[in-house]
């Protein structure tokens, strides 16, 4: 969801099988990454390259040509010969100044004039055809308002095509590399945000690098928005769930701002929040746990009650996984008092947590149309609960709600497949196998769009989808989809871990299932020695 709504990235624990049959892979949840206040999605405005010059926005410029009679009839000839746009940029000496041009453009209208106004700049600066550093600067402000927009084929287009385009003129040194270089750290963000959009993670990861390499070029290795810049991408591969390739970003993020700022820095505890998540979901739960208190200390200094409250409910998570309830419940006794509202229960008993439950969902009803996103997030984690309580029903009904919202956002799109993925694995477990399925598959193809083929979450659901197929009858189904399981999973996991050696004792069962024993056997020998030696 949302940058992720500051949730962590839910934690995978290894689910009960269906009856007999095979073993179901633990249910994925794949969200965004969190996100702290200070660094919210990638963005190609504002924080990160700025250029020094001032420029005059069009408007401003104007009122200068009314208030001089002389430069007004000056004025007034060059207007019969070329655009009002085209004036706009000539007052800018460099780049970053007409860049701006366009950026206090893209500021000051609406999305769909500023569209037709860099329609207008393009045709205006692009009629020789020869390659220009303005064209450029022209389709990357296209980009952005039709990102905004949510046109995103549209705007992966104009921004493919002003990445091109910059390729040429830095190649053939038709401009400065220093005036480039702006606008092509802009470019790279925007088609790392499209792209994300649409659920093309895996190369806005890409995108985003190179982006961050543009800044290490452009700024000091101790600048501030350098930190910024590491600690973001870090949180982009947190939300492809390649925690590994996270770590050392985040780390850099940590000594880029704690030596320049200070231990007691507010850029500081994000980078320890995020270091936190990332501990986290790399079962490291004791360091997880020291990130977020020394994290907590800072918030609480600076005032930042909403985000203390926050790393709080993340304390919590991490209490929690590292089995130590007493201390889990009353840190969110602690939160339940600091909201004063009926929206957070713990679970000392399962009737006044339902009744807590119902209350919070009667909340969230309310604000559904409001805050959508939010709201789902909300549900997701409410299930999560409902499904602890083994409550099945009502989790799945949640889940059902959550999908209902997120269908409807295609930015949405990795979100909607784990949703959709939980809610199969539910069904199955339930022994609804024929409405599961519909989920599983629903859930390979948007993750698949969203990780890649060959990730080991896309191959956990296929383990799931091949026990439904087991279940009705369908072992030659069952069969092709376990193998590619196994495969994606040997590859991602390593042939040893426990989920592989699972998938392969799947595959066993549907050859025998099938009536071909000599494979199942042989598959079977893999298992043995696989637990062997594990």
């Amino acid at each position: 969801m949302k940058k992720a709504s500051n949730l962590l990235l839910s934690k995978f624990n290894r689910q009960r099988s269906i009856k007999a049959a095979p073993l179901l892979s633990r249910a994925y949840i794949f969200e965004n990454s969190p996100s702290s206040s200070s660094s919210s999605q990638f963005h190609s405005t504002g924080r990160h390259l700025q250029c020094c010059a001032k420029t005059r926005g069009l408007i401003f410029k104007l009122h200068q040509f009314q208030t001089n009679p002389s430069r007004n009839l000056n004025t007034l000839r060059k207007l019969r010969e070329k655009s009002d746009l085209e004036e706009a940029f000539e007052s800018g000496k460099t780049s970053g100044e007409m860049f701006r041009v366009f950026k206090d453009m893209e500021a000051c209208e609406d999305p769909e004039k500023a569209l037709s106004f860099a329609d207008r700049a393009l045709k205006v600066l692009d009629q020789d055809g020869k390659p220009s550093l303005l064209v450029a600067v022209a389709l990357q402000l296209m980009g952005s308002v039709s990102y905004g927009l949510k046109r995103f084929n549209d705007s992966l287009g104009y921004l493919n095509k002003a990445n091109r385009l910059l390729g040429r003129l830095e190649e053939e040194g038709i401009a400065n590399v220093e005036n480039i270089r702006p606008v092509l750290h802009a470019v790279q963000l925007e088609l790392g945000n499209v792209k994300t959009a649409m659920g093309r993670r895996e190369e806005a990861l890409l995108n985003f690098k190179k982006a961050l390499e543009i800044k290490e070029m452009t700024l000091g290795k101790d600048s501030k928005e350098l930190g910024v810049g590491y600690r973001d991408l870090a949180e982009a591969y947190v939300s492809v769930l390649n925690f590994k390739e996270a770590l050392p970003f985040s780390l850099k993020a940590l000594e880029i701002h704690r030596k320049g700022l200070g231990h007691n820095s507010v850029e500081v505890a994000h980078d320890r929040r995020i270091l936190g998540v990332i501990f986290t979901l790399m079962e490291e739960h004791e360091k997880a746990l020291e990130q977020n208190q020394l994290s907590q200390r800072v918030l609480k200094n600076w005032g930042l009650s909403s985000e203390l409250l926050r790393a709080e409910i993340d304390a919590a998570n991490m209490q929690i996984a590292l089995g130590k309830y007493d201390e889990a419940i009353n840190t969110l006794k602690s939160i339940v008092q600091q909201t004063e509202k009926d929206t957070l229960c713990h679970w000392e008993k399962f009737a006044d947590s339902k009744r807590c439950l119902e209350i919070a969902c009667g909340n969230l009803d309310k604000k559904e149309t409001v805050s959508p996103i939010e709201v789902a997030e909300a549900y997701c984690e409410i299930s999560m609960l409902y499904e602890n309580m083994n409550e099945f029903e009502t989790a799945i009904s949640l889940l059902k709600r959550t999908l209902a919202i997120l269908e409807k956002r295609p930015q949405e799109q990795q979100s909607e497949g784990g949703v959709s993925a939980r809610t199969g694995w539910l069904l199955l477990l339930k022994g609804e196998v024929p409405q599961a399925i519909p989920y599983l598959e629903n859930a390979v193809e948007k993750l698949k769009d969203s990780f890649g083929s060959r990730h080991f979450g896309v191959g956990y659901i296929y383990n799931n989808l091949g026990a439904a197929y087991l279940e009705l009858d369908r072992p030659q189904s069952a069969t092709q989809i376990f193998a590619v399981a196994k495969d994606i999973l040997d590859v991602s996991l390593g042939p040893h871990h426990a989920d592989s050696i699972e998938t392969c004792q799947n595959l066993s069962k549907a050859y025998s299932a099938m009536g071909s024993y000599t494979l199942a056997i042989e598959f079977q020998q893999r298992v043995i020695d696989a637990w062997e030696g594990h």
